[in-house]
Formats: structure tokens, sequence, C-alpha cells
């Protein structure tokens, strides 16, 4: 009942368009519309922001600073963030190196060890504190600063009755394309090779500002994704704060509204279980971008910072296929069902080791179904994974292990329960 009564809002509403975002110079200009009346001005985006220095938060190995952001209440902001870039290697020769900007879910903060990540991976990379903290204190309970933007993620509900200049997800994207622009004003950066990836809250904020910074050459949303109002952990809170306010943050905030203006490549990462994110709402949002999609679909993928969302190598292979010409991840070309059979066709730049197949004989809520996996039959020289589709299955999906164990998944399918049998 809920999210009838907000699609019917939601498209009652008057949508105001027509934000100029004007990509950096060089790039073409392009007319986006956007929703809710939400401008995001990516020329002014794309000038480098007034830096501070952050001498109490130093830490070894990366440069540490804050850096202006939108004004909050007609004050001026701080951005608090670190950014690495490695140095050549003994007897290597100075060079540009690509670069990656790391978006922290819920929770989270600026991580310097995520950086440094990368780093090791010969990328300069920036993480920058999306909620007006420091990274002092712990887990979902950072400092504060004096100059910092509006508290973010849940607390976003809260704030629709402020302008939209003064809402966090404004103030995030916002943070987000300006710390871009930093890492492509180093003078040992190839700003034309920059990627971003974004964990939980994160991935839902990648999602956002796919449709926003046109200069992003990749993203990769881990777990986050749109269409929050028809299916997420957040419709208790969406139904909280009563139907027009749910519409509204739906149509200002929700990434449905700015994926299809994306157009870079995309890497979607999740699991089959996770609790906020899950694969009905994943599927439409990856459908929406007009570009290049990958999926990685793991059973049970566990959902947070750290090993789970931070050092999947998928993102790492997608990154290199992108940037520096590293082998791509295989590619699903083609995929369908007959009444007893799942199958994929696929291309592949490495060996494909294994073909798996991955589904639940369950319903219901997503995040409690009961997922199995049994082997698949790959076909390796004719490109081509199938297997039998078990009939109690309820959803399915193939997946494909190549030998750097990356995996990369063809979309579910939602099953028909069988026929009930005729009796005599």
């Amino acid at each position: 009942m809920l999210r009838a009564l907000l699609r019917s809002l939601v498209f009652g509403l008057v949508l105001a368009t027509g934000a100029v975002l004007t990509p950096a110079s060089g790039q073409e200009t392009v007319a986006t519309p956007l929703p809710g009346g939400v401008a995001f001005d990516l020329k002014a985006l794309s000038v480098v922001p007034e830096v501070f220095p952050a001498k109490e938060l130093e830490v070894e190995g990366v440069e540490t600073f804050f850096y202006a952001g939108p004004k909050l209440q007609g004050k001026p902001t701080r951005i608090f963030a670190y950014r690495g870039v490695p140095k050549p290697k003994a007897g290597e020769a100075a060079r540009k190196v690509p670069g990656i900007v790391l978006i922290h879910g819920g929770g989270g903060t600026a991580f310097d060890r995520w950086v440094k990540l990368w780093n090791g991976r010969g990328y300069a990379a920036i993480a920058m504190d999306l909620c007006g903290c420091v990274p002092v204190g712990s887990y979902g309970k950072w400092e504060r600063h004096e100059n910092g933007g509006p508290p973010g993620w849940d607390a976003s509900f809260g704030q629709l009755d402020s302008p939209v200049e003064d809402q966090w997800t404004y103030h995030a994207v916002s943070a987000v394309a300006l710390g871009h622009t930093l890492l492509r004003a180093h003078p040992d950066v190839d700003s034309e090779r920059i990627g971003m990836t974004g964990i939980s809250w994160g991935g839902y904020m990648t999602s956002v500002v796919s449709g926003v910074d046109s200069r992003f050459r990749f993203a990769v949303p881990v777990y986050g994704c749109g269409f929050l109002g028809d299916n997420s952990a957040w419709l208790g809170r969406l139904e909280m704060i009563g139907p027009e306010k749910s519409a509204l943050w739906l149509k200002q905030w929700d990434p449905s509204h700015y994926l299809p203006k994306a157009k870079m490549p995309f890497l979607w990462v999740n699991g089959t279980n996770d609790f906020a994110y899950p694969m009905d709402s994943w599927q439409k949002s990856y459908r929406l971008p007009e570009a290049d999609r990958t999926l990685c679909l793991r059973i049970r993928m566990p959902h947070g910072h750290g090993a789970a969302g931070e050092n999947p190598e998928e993102i790492h292979a997608f990154a290199n296929q992108i940037l520096t010409g590293g082998a791509p991840l295989p590619r699903i070309a083609k995929q369908g069902r007959t009444e007893t059979e799942l199958w994929c066709e696929f291309e592949a730049a490495q060996p494909i080791a294994k073909a798996e197949l991955c589904f639940t004989s369950d319903s219901g809520a997503w995040k409690d179904r009961k997922w199995e996996a049994a082997a698949a039959t790959l076909d390796a020289a004719g490109k081509r994974a199938s297997a039998a589709i078990p009939a109690a299955a309820t959803v399915a999906y193939l997946n494909l292990f190549d030998d750097r164990n990356c995996v990369v998944s063809m979309e579910h399918i939602e099953l028909k329960p069988p026929a009930p049998v005729k009796q005599d």
C-alpha cells in the first residue's frame, strides 16, 4: 500500500527540470534534467576547491587535509580527506597514474587504509568524509568538526524541510565531485583515467553521482542501488515520515532518477541476501544506465567495509580493464532459459575455470531466502554455460569464475512456480 501510494505521489508531483551540468574544459556540455529541482553545477564543482591543513589528523603515507565544501545555512563547510599517490618504483620513469575516488558507507568515514590499498595497486586515491566528521572515534561514532556539513545517511530523511542545498545528499554529491576535482588536479595523476567505487550508502552515492559527474570513467556501486521506496531496508523510515515527505525524498534523492543519465561502464557488486539493497531493487537499478554493465552477485556476500566491500578482486580487475589495459572480466553476451534449462553465452580473455548454478526454492523477503549452488555445464570452446533448472527453484542465475577467481553473473531470473499436478 505504501509503495503504491508513494509511486502515485511521485508521479503526481511536478518534476522541475532543466539543470545544466557543464563538464570540465574540453568536454561536451550536456543539458541534463534532474528530478525535484535539484541542480548540480558540474562546471563549478570542477573548480579546484580551497585546501586547509589538518596536521592534528596526519597519518603516515597519505596527505591529510580539509577542502571547502558547499555552504550550509549560509556558512562555509570543510570536508576532511585522505589522498595518496604512489611514487615511481626504483628505476621506473615518472608517469601519470590512474586514480579512484573512494566513497564510504553508513557508519564510515574517510579511511586511510582504503587509500593505501589502491596506492599499492598503482592507483592514486582519495577518500573523503561525507557527514561532517573526522576519523577520530569508532565506527558509526566519529567526531564531528565545527565546520562540518549536515549529518548523513538516515538523517537525510529528517532534512526535507530545509532547502535542498542544506540537505545531506546535496552536500555528499558535491563532496564527491569536489574530491574528484582535487584528485584530477594532482600533477602525477592522469585526469582522464579516474573511476569511483562506494560501499552500501556509498554505493547509493556512487549511483547518484554517476548521473551528475560525467568525468568519471567507471562506477562500481557495492551493494547500494536505487528504488529504495520499492524495496530496501528503509521502507520503515519512509513510512515513518509519511507519504508526502517520502515521495519528496524519493523524487529528490532516489538513485533511480540519476542512473538513466549515467554513461560510464558499471560493475555492480552485491550478495544474494543483502539486508539493505535486495535483488529486485538492485536489478531494476542496474538496468537503468545506458552503459555497459557487468554483474558480480555472490551467494551470501557479507555486507560491510573492510575485506567484504573494499577488497573484492573483481573491482581491482574492472579498474585495470578500464584504465590500464588489464585483462577484462568475462562478459555475458547472451542469456536465457528454456522450460528446463538456464543458459548463457560469454566472452572471456581469461580462461573460465568453472560455471555455477545459483538458485533458491524460497519466496518472501530476499534477505531470508536460502541459496544453493550446484555445478553447471561449461563448454569452454563454445563459450557457453548451462544448467538444469531444479524443479522447486523460484529464482536462479549462473555465475562464471575465471582463473583469477573473479565472478561474473548473468541477470537473475524469477521462475514461475511449478504447475499443480492434475488429479485423475
